[in-house]
């Protein structure tokens, strides 16, 4: 498994810091992927839970909107980890001795003739809350946000120079609109961020 991206880009401020929709909301139907229910999604940081009211539901429906929305069948297995988990993978697969936010690995083709694909999306809990509160984001938004941008990954997109970071920042945003979250790369002023690198 080789990871396709490198440490998501934070974007800038926007939100609060804690899920503030009244319990019981609900966002509307998950969007299901082309193969059914093939979004798994594993939690293995209790702190998650702690964080919003139902991580493994909002983890389908921002990966379920992506593939939607990009038009795309991705086979999906989500860890919401810890930063201990996240810097292991980053140090044995980027030989980074240290977290990230998420990590996305590839798998790879399935065989000729095929187009069964996919991938792991790894995201480290301490690293995503200190990066959404740093923001003044929720962390559900923020772990929404980077779950499309792993699909984005998975997708083909990256981020090497200026012309791709701006790309998939634009699918970023649309993306996140389509499910009611403000677009991460504006500022509070209205006034849109720059390329991240």
């Amino acid at each position: 498994m080789e990871p396709r991206s490198r440490i998501a880009p934070v974007p800038s401020t926007d939100g609060v810091h804690e899920d503030t929709r009244p319990a019981g909301q609900d966002d509307g139907p998950v969007p299901q992927s082309p193969f059914g229910d093939d979004i798994d999604v594993s939690i293995t940081d209790r702190r998650w839970h702690m964080a919003m009211r139902d991580p493994a539901r909002d983890v389908k429906r921002a990966v379920g909107t992506a593939m939607r929305e990009l038009g795309v069948s991705v086979c999906v297995t989500v860890v919401l980890a810890d930063d201990r988990t996240v810097q292991r993978l980053n140090h044995l697969h980027r030989d980074k001795n240290k977290p990230t936010n998420v990590l996305t690995f590839e798998y790879a083709p399935a065989g000729s003739g095929t187009w069964l694909w996919g991938g792991d999306i790894i995201l480290a809990f301490p690293t995503v809350r200190r990066e959404a509160q740093a923001a003044g984001r929720t962390v559900r938004n923020h772990m929404m946000h980077l779950l499309v941008h792993g699909v984005l990954h998975l997708s083909g997109y990256d981020h090497h120079h200026a012309g791709e970071a701006r790309a998939m920042e634009m699918e970023e945003a649309r993306i996140l609109g389509r499910m009611g979250i403000p677009n991460p790369w504006k500022r509070r002023n209205g006034r849109e961020a720059g390329a991240p690198r």
